[in-house]
């Protein structure tokens, strides 16, 4: 049974997001299946309908960030051409945001384009990754470096996923859960703090909500502003500072969620420090993200190498970069920070 959350008309695009289980109505023809060994193992139902497609229809690619890459990109596009898929043929891909980018851009090259449908297995990919229609792979060290712009035919969420994903992973979900309440929901703020044990116990009920809002949260600014040439950057509220963090760590070292709360810390600080803070907005949310036992004094091992990824950042515009900052819930802005600012803002190991 399927339960729709949104629909997202953009450009030439329909995207439906729904509550739904796997499923294909025996119909594997025309359709390459995408997965990765750890969603195969950690789940024995899902283990189970992967073993009923057929030999070569199923393509089940290593687990981790490290897959995020062209050689990855190429077992796809390769194990579509070997299937003899045509343009309306479909990519289905069951991962996390790694699985989604990756099959998405896929989707997006092979042909020139064909249908992608994602069943997103970790809260990161079901509340963001796969909702908006952005692919990528990682490319020099840096994330999401080369993508497209190429949304799904249809969002799959099924929430059973949530039962065996390892707990960084569903904390890394909440980071961007968090995020996307700051951005637009000041009810979810509420809701993530008032019932964080329900929360950390995984209830269904409470994972439902959470997982409905930031879908619409995301459809609204989406809907808007499709290829980001405006409102839609406001969500990467945290990123860009997260982006740098990870790139100077060593992508993996760090989950994403964890890395766009220490970024989010940071952009509260620098807006405080150019005059546009909100002391109490600060307080709540250094109360929530305690609540969640996420680290956000931890610094960079290298400020240098921190500025230069900085400066790698794929959202810069005319040389420009601006960073998403905000001075109260819902309350967001774009400004350009300086070095010292940026001295001020990042804890460093080395200067």
């Amino acid at each position: 049974m399927m339960t729709l959350i949104d629909t997202i008309h953009f450009d030439d695009y329909i995207t439906e997001i729904s509550f739904s289980e796997p499923y294909c109505e025996n119909n594997y023809e025309n359709r390459l299946f995408v997965t990765d060994s750890r969603i195969r193992s950690l789940n024995r139902p899902f283990d189970d309908f992967c073993s009923r497609i057929p030999d070569g229809r199923c393509l089940t690619l290593p687990s981790g960030e490290e897959v995020k890459n062209a050689d990855s990109l190429f077992r796809i596009l390769d194990a579509a051409f070997n299937l003899k898929l045509d343009r309306s043929g479909e990519m289905i891909a069951f991962g996390g945001g790694v699985l989604t980018d990756l099959t998405g851009l896929a989707a997006s090259l092979f042909k020139r384009g064909c249908s992608v449908v994602f069943y997103p297995t970790t809260l990161l990919a079901m509340i963001d990754a796969s909702v908006g229609g952005k692919t990528g792979i990682d490319y020099r060290g840096l994330k999401n470096m080369i993508g497209t712009f190429y949304p799904a035919r249809e969002v799959r969420i099924d929430l059973n996923f949530l039962k065996t994903l390892p707990e960084n992973e569903y904390r890394s979900g909440l980071g961007e859960a968090i995020k996307t309440a700051m951005l637009g929901d000041r009810e979810l703020f509420d809701i993530l703090l008032r019932e964080s044990d329900a929360v950390a116990a995984r209830e269904e009920g409470v994972l439902r909500e959470i997982v409905s809002r930031c879908v619409k949260v995301k459809a609204r600014f989406v809907r808007e502003d499709f290829r980001e040439k405006g409102v839609r950057a406001y969500l990467n509220w945290g990123h860009t500072f997260a982006h740098a963090f990870e790139a100077v760590c060593g992508l993996g070292s760090l989950t994403h969620g964890e890395a766009v709360v220490w970024g989010i810390d940071k952009g509260l600080k620098a807006a405080d420090l150019i005059g546009r803070g909100n002391a109490a907005y600060a307080e709540a949310f250094e109360e929530l993200v305690n609540k969640y036992g996420f680290a956000v004094e931890t610094p960079v091992p290298d400020f240098e190498g921190f500025c230069e990824a900085l400066s790698q950042d794929k959202k810069k515009n005319g040389g420009d970069l601006l960073f998403v900052l905000q001075s109260g819930p819902c309350e967001t802005f774009r400004a350009p920070l300086s070095i010292e600012i940026l001295r001020k803002t990042v804890p460093a190991l080395h200067v």
